[in-house]
């Protein structure tokens, strides 16, 4: 009984031979049912087979941290210059890595020195989502936007160095592009985020109010989805979108206090392709209306190590 017990106990170094033995088109099959979490701080640790094949572009087409953003909890930490360095390293290696291949991002906290290197070597980019990047600037997306022209998806929400100047540039040269969010902190509200996002970010939020608006109504006709939370638009700003945005589908004006029920009417008859919109809630009280100050999206913390 005791010696069909050992022939049952697998030798660790049958084993560990019979990994080596791996070919690598196999070992990036087995990786690539990984999550991206677990590539990045087990598997490619491993050894040196392994982390080559972690770098191989077929595992690299895609990085997607917004998964991770959204399950954890936000903590002041992420808006320091230490933790934007470890997600620009991180942008960058996948950049390397992916041969030209990468078609979608999705991070926070980035900053124009990642962003350069996705606008010179990923001109596959179908996807670029970079919220609550304080020191990402209209030059970087001036650049997004010459070398990323297949370019559909566009998420620049808390983004507050990019200003309308950007909407128009990308508009004008990624005439693909179909889904825009552009949300703004809560400027009702802003208790959630004190002692989190630094105070001098807080009170740069955007205060050009129609600009935005009118650079998407004029160079943006393709869009059909629009995400606009806590934007200072106004009726005139809503209607130069229903102008130029004709192809819409699906709005969110959620928490945008400056539109009427009125404005909001004559916007959607004259959107024919309309099939959803959000609208601000219009019984939040007059003495939060009045507070201009911002507020709430979704939080995040540092449960996602990056460094190893």
């Amino acid at each position: 009984m005791e010696d069909e017990n050992e022939d049952n106990i697998t030798d660790p170094g049958v084993l560990a031979h019979d990994w080596a033995e791996l070919t690598r088109e196999c070992l990036i099959n087995i990786l690539s049912r990984l999550s991206l979490e677990d590539r990045w701080l087990r598997a490619m640790w491993v050894c040196k087979a392994w982390l080559q094949a972690c770098k191989d572009p077929y595992l690299n087409s895609v990085f997607d941290l917004e998964t991770h953003f959204n399950s954890a909890t936000e903590l002041p930490i992420f808006w320091t210059a230490e933790f934007e360095r470890r997600i620009d390293d991180m942008i960058r290696s996948v950049v390397d890595w992916s041969g030209g291949s990468l078609t979608e991002i999705r991070v926070r906290h980035c900053s124009d020195r990642s962003l350069s290197l996705v606008a010179q070597r990923c001109p596959n980019i179908q996807v670029l989502s970079i919220k609550s990047c304080p020191r990402v600037s209209d030059v970087i997306m001036a650049e997004i936007a010459s070398g990323c022209p297949k370019l559909k998806e566009l998420d620049v929400s808390y983004c507050y160095q990019i200003s309308h100047k950007s909407l128009a540039t990308i508009g004008s040269h990624c005439p693909h592009l179909h889904i825009l969010r552009r949300n703004l902190m809560n400027w009702m509200d802003p208790s959630q985020h004190v002692g989190i996002v630094p105070i001098e970010y807080l009170n740069a939020y955007p205060q050009d109010r129609d600009s935005e608006v009118a650079a998407i109504g004029k160079f943006m006709p393709s869009l059909r989805q629009l995400e606009l939370h806590f934007s200072k638009l106004t009726g005139k700003g809503l209607a130069l979108i229903s102008e130029g945005c004709l192809n819409l589908e699906y709005i969110d004006l959620s928490g945008c206090r400056r539109v009427s029920r009125h404005d909001i009417a004559n916007a959607s008859s004259n959107l024919k392709k309309l099939k959803n919109i959000k609208k601000p809630n219009f019984y939040i009280p007059r003495s939060i209306f009045r507070t201009e100050r911002y507020g709430h999206w979704q939080l995040y913390d540092e449960r996602f190590q990056t460094d190893g």
